[in-house]
């Protein structure tokens, strides 16, 4: 789910390339309404939900200060609130099995933060422990730092991120794209 259609089309091509079934609907995770069908519509396409990746993050590269409380508002909205709209929509799907699974376990929810860690830690943290208890479902959360070669690090002032990076990172680099994949990617199967 996204708001442009052709990233969509573009993440949807490229998942096809690899042979992975894929299908990207349009919607805003501000909008119940979105949220709702989205996720019905994933459910009646495959036949089932076994796994729900959070990544949605707004975000504004500018001080607090400067920060309207219109545009904090918009990055909680997505951020938190979206977060939580999609687990809570999914969760009556979530509950039946994730892949490789039990019937008597649930699928699992994993929320990729890049801002607003307590919040979402603080949701991951109690849908853990909930719907875990209750439900079977695995919620994990990845909180990563700047990452190389995403529009938010572009805005940045990367090089210097970087020169920093090599001085205070246990790898001596930057995160990338792939790092937070194969990390979601173990956290969704059965030995995450």
């Amino acid at each position: 789910m996204g708001r442009r259609q052709q990233v969509l089309d573009s993440a949807g091509s490229a998942l096809q390339s690899l042979g992975i079934k894929a299908v990207g609907f349009v919607g805003d995770v501000r909008k119940q309404e979105d949220v709702k069908r989205v996720v019905e519509s994933t459910f009646k396409h495959f036949g089932r939900l076994d796994i729900l990746v959070n990544a949605a993050a707004g975000n504004f590269l500018v001080p607090a200060e400067d920060l309207s409380t219109n545009g904090f508002k918009t990055v909680m909205d997505i951020d938190s609130v979206g977060t939580f709209t999609m687990c809570y929509e999914a969760l009556k799907y979530l509950k039946t099995g994730g892949p490789g699974r039990g019937s008597s376990s649930g699928g699992t929810i994993l929320n990729i933060s890049a801002t607003l860690h307590y919040t979402a830690s603080c949701v991951t943290r109690n849908l853990a422990l909930e719907w875990g208890t209750d439900y079977g479902i695995r919620v994990n959360e990845i909180a990563p730092c700047p990452i190389s070669g995403t529009p938010g690090m572009s805005k940045l002032a990367p090089d210097e991120i970087d020169n920093k990076a090599r001085e205070y990172m246990p790898l001596y680099k930057l995160g990338d794209k792939w790092d937070i994949a194969m990390a979601a990617l173990y956290l969704a199967c059965d030995s995450g």
